[in-house]
């Protein structure tokens, strides 16, 4: 299994010089550090997609794979995940923001869940968070931030899994996303191939690092 991180942003919200993933949290570690040190007792391989600053995280963390999205300040996490789907070999993959805060439980959760997975909360959502709808049979069929609040089940919190067998279609389905669409609409793309399952990581376990606020929060 590999793992990918998209981490090439300019995270403006947060306000801060570094690439977002370079955080530091309130242990003393960054949000990369965080990620790197769990990823690494279940995945073969990690490759980091970076655009802003890239210099910086490659000092920092030499050892893993680096994909440079050349033209991230034009386009979102589609085809940031796409650079990476595009030069890596099929198989099961994992791949996450490299904003999201998370407990290995939630890791491992994925990890041993269905094939085709998305982390999920099961809560009441907001305007700006990446909602969800599911059909009658479980599967997720929208994943979006236009969903309205009202009908949506939850929110997808951005750590999803892919397996070999579904790489290929998955690949296409980032191939056919816009420059501005999340990789979120690439799961909506595929649905009549694949079938995404939401894995529940139960509330405040996952935290998306976007305001200095968000630092306190009692899941990091």
């Amino acid at each position: 299994m590999k793992a990918i991180i998209l981490m090439a942003g300019i995270g403006k919200r947060l306000g801060r010089s570094l690439p977002k993933c370079l955080t530091e949290l309130p242990n003393g570690e960054t949000i990369l550090d965080r990620q790197l040190r769990f990823l690494r007792s279940y995945v073969d391989e990690i490759i980091a997609v970076v655009g802003f600053k890239k210099e910086i995280i490659m000092e920092v963390q030499p050892d893993i794979l680096y994909v440079y999205n050349q033209n991230f300040t034009q386009n979102n996490t589609a085809k940031s995940l796409l650079k990476a789907f595009e030069v890596i070999n099929e198989d099961d993959i994992i791949w996450l923001n490299g904003d999201v805060v998370f407990k290995e439980t939630v890791l491992k959760k994925i990890i041993e869940g269905p094939e085709n997975s998305v982390a999920v909360e099961f809560k009441k959502c907001g305007k700006e968070e990446i909602k969800f709808l599911l059909d009658d049979d479980g599967n997720i069929v929208k994943v979006s931030k236009e969903i309205d609040t009202s009908m949506a089940l939850g929110e997808a919190v951005g750590i999803n899994k892919i397996s070999k067998e579904g790489f290929k279609i998955f690949r296409d389905s980032l191939r056919r996303c816009s420059e501005n669409d999340y990789f979120e609409k690439a799961i909506e793309l595929s649905y009549e191939k694949l079938k995404f399952k939401p894995v529940d990581v139960g509330t405040g376990n996952c935290v998306e690092v976007d305001f200095i606020e968000d630092l306190k929060m009692p899941g990091i």
